[in-house]
């Protein structure tokens, strides 16, 4: 589809906790009239919030590279959630533009490209919020989306692009929104949502509620990851992915699996988070069926990586090397990029966790990711 404008109805009076419908016409939404979204996340905005003239805003969102760990987990009341822990990834991202047009009624809102409807409904929702919180009636505008996130690999592309309007809307309101704001509103707007909203600590997230259920420490571990994409790179459709019921067996081995990420990022210890990424990838093979997948482990062994992890509803895959493990590193990633191309498994980027600790990941959320080369201790120019 070329990129064009559609208008977003929002209707007027829903029910507030109604689940929004994962899939409208392309730029379309609707949304609810309220926002839920909690935490401050007010900012000066002098000459945002004007009541005339136009009002422009821009926000950014990073991607990640698929999961460590997804499943069931329980939270503090032992209730049973669904949670994951991505694997973030410094560069890719979505921009997002928006024109706020004060005195034009809220549902003239029209995004480019047109098939974006998560992102509509986003803007839908922050605009009703933001609005609430300048003391301003909302208002339409536009909304323009770029990026470089790949679509349907599970790299969190359509919560980097509705997370990236949340912080366009909110900045023409001369507002920045804290987290756990964003993360409310990027649930409502698209069901489930990965938390590409916070820093790069390692957290258990509940992606159906908006909410975290632990840190699991400060930072991931130094990793050197070697991507590549499963089937091919054929894009993953994850609503017609079938849903297996979680057994009190499952939930069990999620916590066990729990527990053991828990002690790799605490003691920095990468072979046994290898591990568990391997366990949980091994586990999502029940739903996705990646017929590569027995190859991929095979590859990772033999060329002495600590494990792989997968994108639980995606195909894009990474094969998890500890770069302080004795050996020549770099050896060991040709080996392993030669073998995945030889057996039909495409590679892709090749990176490492230190862009986290050093890089974009530690800036501002609101604020472009750029190329960071300057402070990476362990160099790796061959990655």
């Amino acid at each position: 589809m070329t990129p064009a404008t559609r208008r977003a109805h929002a209707p007027r009076t829903p029910p507030p906790a109604a689940p929004l419908d994962a899939e409208t016409g392309a730029g379309t939404a609707q949304a609810s009239g309220t926002g839920h979204a909690s935490g401050a996340g007010h900012a000066s905005g002098a000459g945002h919030a004007a009541g005339t003239g136009h009002a422009a805003g821009t926000g950014h969102a990073p991607c990640h590279h698929g999961e460590l760990l997804q499943g069931v987990f329980l939270d503090a009341d032992g209730r049973r959630c669904a949670g994951l822990v991505t694997l973030p990834l410094a560069g890719p991202g979505s921009r997002a533009d928006f024109v706020r047009r004060p005195g034009t009624p809220p549902e003239a809102l029209t995004v480019v490209p047109a098939e974006r409807g998560k992102a509509v409904r986003a803007a839908v929702l922050a605009v009703t919020e933001c609005a609430r919180r300048a003391g301003l009636p909302p208002s339409g505008g536009q909304l323009r989306l770029t990026g470089d996130v790949p679509v349907g690999l599970g790299m969190g592309s359509s919560t980097s692009d509705v997370i990236a309007t949340i912080r366009a809307v909110a900045d023409s309101y001369g507002l920045r929104l804290a987290p756990d704001a964003v993360a409310l509103l990027a649930v409502r707007a698209e069901r489930a949502s990965d938390p590409l909203m916070l820093d790069a600590r390692p957290v258990l997230f509940a992606q159906r509620e908006g909410r975290i259920l632990e840190v699991l420490g400060p930072a991931l571990p130094p990793l050197v990851v070697v991507g590549c994409v499963l089937r091919g790179g054929a894009p993953v459709d994850t609503l017609a992915l079938p849903v297996r019921e979680a057994t009190d067996a499952d939930v069990q081995e999620y916590e066990r699996l729990r527990t053991l990420l828990r002690r790799a990022i605490a003691t920095g210890d990468v072979r046994l988070l290898g591990q568990v990424a391997t366990a949980s990838a091994r586990r999502g093979q029940q739903t996705l069926q990646h017929p590569e997948f027995e190859t991929l482990t095979v590859i990772a062994r033999r060329s002495g990586a600590a494990g792989v992890q997968i994108a639980h509803s995606g195909a894009v895959a990474g094969v998890l090397f500890d770069p302080a493990a004795p050996g020549d590193l770099r050896q060991r990633v040709r080996t392993c990029r030669h073998a995945l191309n030889t057996h039909g498994i495409p590679t892709t980027r090749t990176f490492t966790t230190k862009e986290l600790l050093d890089g974009p990941a530690h800036r501002r959320g609101d604020r472009p990711a750029r190329p960071d080369t300057s402070r990476r201790p362990s160099r790796l120019p061959a990655l």
